[in-house]
Order: C-alpha cells, then sequence, then structure tokens
C-alpha cells in the first residue's frame, strides 16, 4: 500500500482513490467536493487523495481555461490537504513548477504527454514527493518503466504508475489491461485512470469528448485486474465545469460505484 503522510485506512486492505476535479475553480467548490468525497471514503475506509490541477497547461485550444491564478489554487490545494487531514496532487508541466507545487501538494503528476520528458521527472524527483507518472498514450507498459526509473535513479523510490490509456486512431483511447500486472511487476504502485482512459480527443470543435457512462465498467475491470488505486475526477455539475466536464463523473454517483468496487475489491483479496 502506498505511503503517504495524512493518508487513511491504509489497513483496510481496498484500494486507493485520487479523485477531485479535473481543475481547481474555485475554493467553495474545491471544499465541497473534497469534503463529501472524504466522507464517502471515510465511510467505506477507502484511502483518500484528493486530486486538482492548479493549471491546466494542455489545451486543445487558446482560449480554453487554464486555472484561476497558481498561488490561490496552490493555497486551496493546500487548505484542502490541512482542512481535511487527507494528502493532495496536482499536475505540473516544467522544471520550476516542481518546486512550486510540492511546497503545498503531496505527489506530484506527470501528464501523460510529458512522460518521458527527462528534465521534469528529474525535478520532481529531487523535491523528495511522491511523483505519479501518467503513461503517455503512446508509451507501452513495458517501456513506461525507464520513466520511473529516471526518479527513482535521483534517490526517490516513491512512484506511482498510472495507466490512462492508449490512443486508438485519431479520436479514442483503449485500455489493455494486460498492462496493469505488468506495470506492478515493477515494484510501484499502479492506478488506473478511469476518466482519462475514456477521453474522446481530437474532435473538430477543439474540446476533447468523453463516455462517463462506461466509467464503472472500467474501473470495475481495473480492479479485477489487479490494480492498486483508481483515478476518478468527479464534479457536481460536469456540464458546467471548466475543463474536461465531457469524461468527468458526477459526484452524486461515486459513492454508489465505489461501494460495488469495495465488493469487487474483497471478492478477489
Amino acid at each position: 500500500m502506498l505511503q503517504l503522510p495524512r493518508l487513511k485506512h491504509i489497513d483496510s486492505g481496498n484500494f486507493f482513490l485520487i479523485a477531485g476535479p479535473c481543475a481547481i475553480e474555485g475554493e467553495q467548490m474545491a471544499m465541497d467536493i473534497a469534503g463529501q468525497v472524504s466522507e464517502i471514503c471515510d465511510r467505506l475506509k477507502i484511502p483518500y487523495i484528493f486530486k486538482g490541477s492548479y493549471r491546466k497547461a494542455n489545451r486543445s485550444k487558446k482560449d480554453s481555461f487554464t486555472g484561476i491564478g497558481d498561488e490561490k489554487a496552490l493555497a486551496i490545494l493546500k487548505k484542502i490537504g490541512e482542512h481535511y487531514q487527507v494528502p493532495t496532487t496536482t499536475d505540473i508541466h516544467t522544471e520550476p513548477e516542481a518546486a512550486l507545487a510540492a511546497a503545498s501538494v503531496d505527489i506530484l503528476q506527470i501528464p501523460a504527454f510529458l512522460c518521458r520528458q527527462t528534465s521534469l521527472l528529474v525535478a520532481a524527483a529531487q523535491t523528495g514527493k511522491v511523483v505519479n507518472i501518467k503513461k503517455g498514450q503512446f508509451v507501452s507498459p513495458e517501456s513506461i518503466r525507464f520513466a520511473a526509473e529516471k526518479v527513482q535513479e535521483e534517490g526517490n523510490p516513491n512512484v506511482i504508475l498510472t495507466e490512462r490509456g492508449t490512443t486508438f486512431g485519431y479520436q479514442d483511447l483503449i485500455v489493455d489491461f494486460r498492462g496493469i500486472p505488468t506495470m506492478r511487476s515493477f515494484g510501484v504502485p499502479v492506478v488506473l485512470d478511469c476518466t482519462h482512459s475514456l477521453q474522446q480527443p481530437n474532435q473538430s470543435s477543439g474540446v476533447t469528448g468523453g463516455r462517463p457512462a462506461l466509467i464503472e465498467t472500467i474501473a470495475r475491470a481495473g480492479i479485477a485486474t489487479g490494480a492498486d488505486g483508481l483515478f476518478i475526477e468527479t464534479h457536481p455539475r460536469p456540464s458546467e465545469a471548466k475543463s474536461d466536464g465531457a469524461n468527468m463523473l458526477p459526484l452524486s454517483e461515486l459513492e454508489r460505484i465505489l461501494e460495488k468496487l469495495v465488493r469487487i475489491r474483497q471478492a478477489i483479496q
């Protein structure tokens, strides 16, 4: 099991959950989501990590929402961690962001498109924080090991690998569940990103699509094939979200799905 300060229920035998909105849109929204998910996870004894991007750097269109301001969003992430006593995570995109974000969160997430960016991986590793590397849509489960090694070779053993689908044509992704045991064989926790795996990128509108109705299906398969954790972006009103609303799970559906996933986890232990 992943070891982190403030990570609760680590002896429950459950998978851990990384969940929150795609982006930090404001303090009240982020606090409300963190509070509701924390309450659900405490009841189900699921180790919980709050996720929210403080800046969205990789957007299809120049006028897409990128954030409310770095300092403001990072302060919200820090407040959530302290108020709800849960670990927090956000993604980084350039080397200077590593130290900046590390001052406010517990896990630094490397975006899929940047998973081979050596200088970024090294900068993240040198903060001493846990580094969650999202496997690029163009990278095999076998070769993502080299990204993990870039972090470990800096003296930081705290690595997570996240599966988030492989490019299938121009406008779809597919999950090869054989990759989960492959990546687990590297001796690091493996997470299945249930929301980004269902994205439909490169839409002619310039806005990424998605198939959120299949989140439960993907999550069930992930637990059944041995994923250590799940990544689920969630929002009270996905249709009103400022980023990635097309593939986020409505917050009202999260508890029902997690209850089923806990039973699957118990059945395979």
